[in-house]
């Protein structure tokens, strides 16, 4: 039976507080790694437990850290990437709302372990009530001692520092982000040289996610067999899923990474509303290239989407069921990364205003013979041609559709109207 591991407070009352995290062992493992641990051996367990990002990319957390030079000359920095800018995504809220002090011993362990002393929270404005936990638990812990000079006793000083950003998507991209936090326009940035070795104020810098600092404690204070016995062995660990869309049960949902899609949507979450069926999924927020209902047996881990042409992203669940125009659903997708490009690269700010105007003349019933032969075309001048993955997320999403719910475009255009409507 799976024991909720990072949403174990969310029904506690005062969760967000620190006497509440206390008693719960709260802070125990950054005194352990202050106490037990060198940073390299804290890296080197953070590779063990095979932590992969919870952000997007999924990649090796303690692979990351370690390609933080030991000696740079510079100060180093932590950064959390807050924003949660994903459509369908509110996992990252939910922590920091209602256990913050979860996220901030996760990014002290882990500021430890690369050497930085100073860290940065980049979360986005309209998160008011998360501002304000955040706010009040970063005091709580410097009243206490687990921020600051000297912490508990030892010689690691560690301050954390928030910063409200102003709703742009791009910002997510953490290149972008960064320049956001040094007060340049967001857009994202050429790779290499990469953000461990210049990144923020061109410093050694770790950008992680909310949900990837919180499991850090935990695997601090249980170990990382423990960590990697949950889960597919690639992708292990305990994963958070946000349900949203057509499904009876909306909501976050704790459970091990590796879950099927279909459990996930029909056990838990209930299913589609009465007299409905599922039409699809789109697995990992509107950049995840949607998976039709016959495909739904996939396991929901990195490797396993990826195997089945999509990817479990920000693990944002969206349920779409048989009453809705997969047409309509396009259009709007596209439309949010059309306004939502930064406008750096021509492929994504010139494609993607192409991809709407068709798409909106398709949904409103004035389509033409040949518009979806340009919708293709125009998705394979942007796919690995932008200059970040807003682009390429956009294509992918628009060619899932065309593949799998190309009648639907092509009723459009030959009955000149919506058969939805």
């Amino acid at each position: 039976m799976f024991e909720p591991v990072l949403l174990r407070n969310m029904d506690v009352p005062d969760g967000h507080l620190l006497a509440t995290y206390e008693a719960g062992g709260g802070y125990q493992a950054l005194a352990k790694a202050l106490r037990e641990h060198t940073p390299d051996e804290i890296v080197d367990l953070v590779k063990q437990s095979n932590l992969r990002g919870r952000g997007g990319a999924g990649f090796p957390t303690g692979m990351k850290w370690s390609f933080v030079p030991k000696r740079a000359g510079k100060p180093k920095y932590l950064c959390c990437n807050a924003d949660e800018g994903e459509p369908g995504t509110f996992k990252d809220r939910i922590i920091m709302e209602r256990d913050p002090h979860q996220l901030i011993e996760g990014m002290a362990i882990s500021a430890y372990a690369i050497g930085a002393e100073t860290a940065y929270v980049y979360i986005r404005g309209e998160y008011v009530l998360a501002i304000r936990r955040l706010e009040q638990a970063i005091a709580e812990a410097h009243a206490k001692g687990y921020l600051g000079t000297r912490i508990l006793g030892s010689d690691f000083s560690f301050v954390v520092h928030i910063h409200c950003g102003a709703g742009a998507y791009i910002c997510g991209e953490e290149t972008a982000m960064l320049d956001s936090l040094e007060g340049k326009r967001a857009q994202p940035r050429l790779k290499p040289p990469f953000p461990a070795v210049e990144g923020l104020y061109a410093s050694p810098t770790a950008i992680n996610n909310v949900e990837t600092l919180a499991c850090v404690p935990h695997i601090l204070a249980r170990g990382p067999d423990w960590f990697r016995g949950i889960g597919p062995d690639k992708s292990p660990g305990p994963k958070l899923y946000c349900l949203s869309g057509q499904v009876r049960k909306p909501g976050l949902y704790e459970l091990p990474m590796g879950i099927p899609l279909r459990e996930l949507v029909e056990d838990h979450a209930g299913g589609p509303p009465p007299g409905r069926k599922i039409k699809a999924v789109i697995p990992g927020g509107v950049s995840a290239p949607l998976i039709p209902e016959c495909g739904l047996d996939v396991g929901m881990d990195f490797d396993s989407l990826a195997a089945a042409g999509s990817m479990l992203g920000s693990a944002g669940v969206i349920v779409i069921d048989d009453s809705t125009c997969m047409v309509k659903v396009a259009t709007r997708i596209i439309e949010f990364f059309h306004h939502e490009s930064c406008g750096k690269c021509t492929p994504c700010r010139e494609g993607l205003n192409w991809v709407v105007k068709v798409l909106r003349r398709v949904e409103a019933g004035q389509g033409a013979p040949g518009d979806l032969e340009q919708l293709e075309a125009l998705c394979k001048g942007i796919f690995g041609n932008s200059f970040c993955a807003l682009g390429d997320g956009a294509a992918m999403g628009l060619k899932a559709a065309l593949a799998h719910f190309e009648h639907e475009f092509v009723a459009h255009i030959e009955e000149q109207r919506c058969p939805f409507h």
